[in-house]
């Protein structure tokens, strides 16, 4: 009995001492967000909402990487914006890259600091011709609304694109010189990869040895009731992106009747290697963009939720599950199959990956090779990409865009990150100390779907806060 009393005992001490450990860690976290700074906003005319309303009006859409551009769409909104912004066009140089993407030059007082990157895209995504009537209004229409500008482009790009101009115009109405020069990178091919857009912007500034302090692109966020725990909105600087990469299973046989269906059916053998896949995730882990983003939410988080993000050496598990740190696993096309009494003699499904850093293409490749029956056939398909590298946040660069959005957005907890999607940004490693990815485009749960979805709009405060926003980036700038 004594003995039981003693093991009982032990028991409950080492509970206790877990239970301290963990309370001290928690105890122990401090928050990492930094004094907002008092700023002199800038009054932008309502006039803006017209020249965001006419650019959604050009149908710049990217339909496949095959596709060639549409030069009437994509000429007449390079006319729109040299009338739309005589200034910009006057003090800049603008030079042009697989004949529709746009590098524009604004030349810096001091050569000897290194240029920043501001980079959006031009083209958008397809609408869906079923969906246009669930469509509060025409989505090439560019309404305005009471509250709303509506259209393709509100969300993903165009109003971060026009926003820099409106700033840009802006700034060099007041006679305004940025220190160091600032080069705007707007590819025309983003939602295609950005193979002819992007990465020739960036090839071509390599090639004249440009080596920039830091690059800023779309992919980060204000986030208004995205995570648990947090009351307030997060504003998002995306450090890192995950890699993409799709893989053809293909599958041939002899086929047959379906009246005598062989042991091994076609399609049969395909929906296995799918479900086998899916049955052998890759493994959560936790990489340096996913724990800079623990390091800063955690401290802002319920004391709960604060014990298990500053005890990760017991508690990751479910935490990067939540956060999906790892490489992800989606079959999103299958085809096989002619008639219904007839087994197919070639099926096919595409698995599409977003792989997470530490993992490669090739490892991925080597994943579903093991996975799955040696009968499968696999093949890499369309565009693909290797995760980026993740950016610093000790840097001089990120200091200062986390002090911006933090002065132009107080009511924000400033937190970096990783986004699962991919962006041009992904090219301007090799000219760039670091690369960010952070426009304040405010989502929630209810709007995250009109995103490539139905019904994209833009609030107009919104709008202007993004016009605000890049105002006094770029003279915040200039004080270093």
């Amino acid at each position: 009995m004594k003995k039981i009393t003693k093991i009982f005992l032990g028991l409950i001490i080492l509970v206790l001492l877990l239970a301290a450990v963990l309370i001290f860690n928690a105890l122990r976290m401090e928050s990492k967000q930094v004094e907002p700074q008092p700023i002199q906003p800038v009054t932008i005319s309502d006039d803006v909402f017209q020249n965001l309303s006419k650019a959604i009006q050009f149908q710049t859409i990217s339909f496949s990487e095959d596709a060639i551009p549409d030069s009437v769409a994509f000429n007449g909104f390079h006319a729109f914006l040299a009338e739309t912004f005589p200034l910009v066009h006057q003090t800049m140089s603008l030079t042009k890259i697989s004949e529709y993407s746009l590098l524009y030059t604004w030349e810096g007082s001091d050569p000897a600091k290194k240029p920043i990157i501001l980079m959006s895209h031009q083209d958008v995504v397809p609408v869906d011709l079923p969906t246009m009537e669930m469509w509060e209004a025409g989505p090439f229409e560019g309404i305005i609304t009471e509250d709303h500008i509506i259209g393709r482009g509100t969300m993903d790009d165009k109003s971060s694109l026009i926003a820099l101009f409106e700033s840009a115009e802006m700034l060099i109405k007041e006679g305004f010189v940025p220190n160091q020069t600032i080069y705007f990178a707007f590819g025309h091919d983003e939602e295609v990869g950005g193979a002819n857009g992007a990465a020739k912007i960036a090839d071509y500034l390599e090639e004249k040895g440009i080596r920039a302090a830091f690059t800023l692109d779309e992919g980060g966020m204000i986030a208004e009731g995205m995570v648990p725990g947090i009351d307030q909105p997060v504003s998002m600087i995306n450090v890192a992106e995950k890699g993409f990469a799709s893989f053809k299973l293909i599958v041939e046989t002899n086929g047959g009747h379906s009246s005598a269906p062989p042991r091994e059916n076609t399609i049969g053998m395909l929906a296995q290697a799918i479900v086998d896949l899916e049955n052998n995730q890759r493994p959560y882990r936790l990489v340096d963009p996913v724990r800079y983003q623990l390091e800063y939410l955690g401290p802002e988080m319920p004391f709960a939720q604060k014990v298990a993000f500053a005890n990760l050496w017991l508690l990751k598990g479910p935490i990067l599950k939540a956060l999906n740190s790892h490489t992800t696993t989606a079959p999103t096309i299958i085809d096989g199959g002619v008639k219904n009494n007839v087994i197919p003699t070639v099926a096919e499904a595409t698995i599409n990956f977003r792989i997470l850093q530490g993992e490669t293409i090739e490892s991925v490749q080597e994943h579903i090779e093991n996975t799955i029956s040696d009968k499968v056939r696999v093949e890499k398909s369309g565009f693909l990409t290797n995760p980026s590298p993740s950016s610093r946040i000790d840097s001089d660069s990120y200091k200062l865009l986390e002090a911006t959005v933090r002065s132009v957005f107080p009511e924000t907890v400033v937190v970096p990150g990783l986004i699962g999607g991919g962006t041009d940004s992904r090219y301007f490693y090799k000219i760039s100390d670091d690369v960010y990815r952070y426009y304040p485009l405010r989502i929630s749960p209810e709007t995250m779907s009109r995103f490539h979805g139905i019904d994209e709009k833009i609030s107009k405060e919104n709008y202007k806060e993004i016009i605000q926003f890049t105002y006094q980036l770029m003279k915040k700038f200039n004080e270093i």
